[in-house]
């Protein structure tokens, strides 16, 4: 693991070898030593340790003891050297993931959600391309597509209201395509019906959603469609195209898409239970949901890189000091035996 004082960031080595391999993706920074007035923009991802520094902003991550944070750009953890080498490990085992997200998180808050969301999408198809995925799902091995169903997703209309409820509890409420369909396909009814001034989403069973269905990863004909679905049939933009109306009902693990897609909508209201993660860098991609549009815009970049990059469960009442959740209560369960859609 390397950790170099702030004048080291002045002259760097080239990010990729001879043969384009990623070499040394992450580098740690030490904030107590003397600092130069500004570093220049860097190929790599800079975590600064130690410290408070003018220099912190500039990093993609400042890690701190518990309970010292002081801005969005720092996140507390009990042991900064520990985490620092744990982050290290994550980005040398999947470096072009890694650094592909840092990157995309240290530009994209420029952009409007639709651009951003473009943005995130083509890397994601860049990165279903690469050697980091084809090996997360080459060791995962083949699996049968998930059985379809008729209501993947319940609805119910009560007067002004509309109650949606993620309706796969068999399978944790995946984020699979019918699950998006479906979903995608009610909030454009709420958007066009004005008579409808909220939206309250729950899911059944004893999760929320614990993200994309695993089992259709990899299915997709071609990057070029799967670029396509994600920004033309995702439900990112229906869900931020209504967000002053929604209002999301988390409990239990929320995975991946499970956090992504409610980070869009004005008012998350989370279970005690609730525990929140982003694993995609793991698997050799970034966020695909919506994620690094959503969730950035509530806590900021810096968090949310140390998110995706730790893979580490976010518990409820750290997701509400950062923003992340808006109240942590008791949620109404939804109704096992579901609802119709009325409207």
């Amino acid at each position: 693991m390397l950790v170099v004082a702030p004048e080291a960031l002045l002259d760097q080595p080239p990010l990729l070898d001879g043969q384009g391999r990623v070499v040394e993706p992450l580098w740690g920074v030490d904030l107590t030593a003397p600092a130069p007035p500004e570093i220049p923009p860097s190929d790599r991802i800079l975590v600064g340790i130690g410290g408070r520094s003018p220099l912190a902003r500039a990093l993609d991550l400042t890690l701190v003891p518990t309970g010292t944070e002081t801005g969005p750009d720092q996140v507390g953890v009990p042991d900064p050297a520990a985490e620092l080498a744990r982050l290290h490990a994550a980005a040398a085992a999947n470096p072009q993931a890694a650094t592909v997200l840092a990157g995309l998180l240290r530009w994209s808050g420029a952009l409007d959600v639709p651009d951003a969301l473009a943005a995130e999408s083509l890397a994601y198809s860049t990165l279903l391309g690469g050697p980091e995925f084809r090996a997360w799902l080459s060791a995962r091995g083949p699996r049968p597509l998930p059985p379809t169903v008729d209501e993947p997703v319940l609805a119910e209309r009560d007067g002004a209201v509309l109650h949606l409820t993620l309706n796969r509890p068999e399978r944790r409420n995946a984020y699979g395509a019918q699950v998006r369909d479906a979903l995608v396909g009610l909030l454009e009814v709420a958007r066009l019906d004005p008579g409808i001034e909220r939206v309250v989403l729950r899911g059944a069973g004893p999760v929320f959603c614990a993200g994309g269905d695993l089992d259709e990863f990899g299915t997709t004909p071609d990057l070029v469609t799967a670029h396509l679905v994600r920004t033309r049939a995702g439900a990112a933009l229906p869900m931020h195209a209504v967000r002053d109306r929604v209002e999301v009902h988390l409990h239990g693990a929320c995975v991946g898409a499970g956090i992504e897609i409610p980070a869009y909508a004005g008012r998350i209201v989370a279970a005690p239970d609730t525990v929140l993660r982003l694993p995609e860098v793991a698997m050799g991609l970034v966020p695909g949901a919506g994620g690094t549009v959503s969730i950035p815009r509530r806590i900021g970049r810096h968090r949310t890189l140390w998110m995706a990059l730790s893979g580490a469960p976010v518990a409820v009442d750290t997701a509400l000091s950062w923003g992340l959740v808006d109240e942590v209560g008791p949620i109404r369960a939804a109704d096992p035996d579901g609802a119709r859609l009325s409207v």
